[in-house]
């Protein structure tokens, strides 16, 4: 569990990635707990779930373009699957929702390590651009 300190000072990619390893957790519970004859827990576990995916689609920015889009249908795809696997208790149909989170979130971790250096490399050139433009103006 992160605190709440701890969590304002994390950036909204980084709230993202967060939120994809608290789906894969609650998914994997809730399949424990149907294997296990938990179901009230189970229950408990999808609903956090599909909560998940709703402020993941809430967060979008459709400004980023037709990612966000496809990104809206994913999300609303794999809650009408967490509602359905919550009233069947269906564990195969965790399983396909697992999988799909999986590759979001490994897509996902690697978007921010390619973003993270072409930040910096971007940071590094307007500095040495800052640098070069005061020199001249001195």
């Amino acid at each position: 569990m992160i605190s709440n300190e701890a969590l304002h000072k994390k950036t909204p990619q980084e709230l993202t990635a967060l939120l994809y390893e608290a789906s894969l957790d609650h998914l994997e519970s809730a399949k424990d707990a149907i294997e296990s004859g938990e179901y009230l827990l189970a229950n408990t576990k999808l609903q956090k779930t599909a909560d998940i995916f709703y402020r993941l689609g809430a967060g979008l920015n459709y400004e980023a373009g037709i990612i966000a889009d496809q990104l809206d249908v994913m999300y609303n795809y794999l809650s009408d699957k967490v509602v359905t696997a919550n009233y069947e208790k269906n564990t195969v149909i965790i399983d396909e929702v697992i999988k799909h989170v999986e590759i979001l979130y490994r897509a996902w971790t690697d978007a921010m390590k390619h973003n993270i250096d072409h930040d910096q490399k971007v940071m590094k050139l307007k500095k040495n651009a800052y640098e070069k433009n005061s020199m001249f103006k001195s």
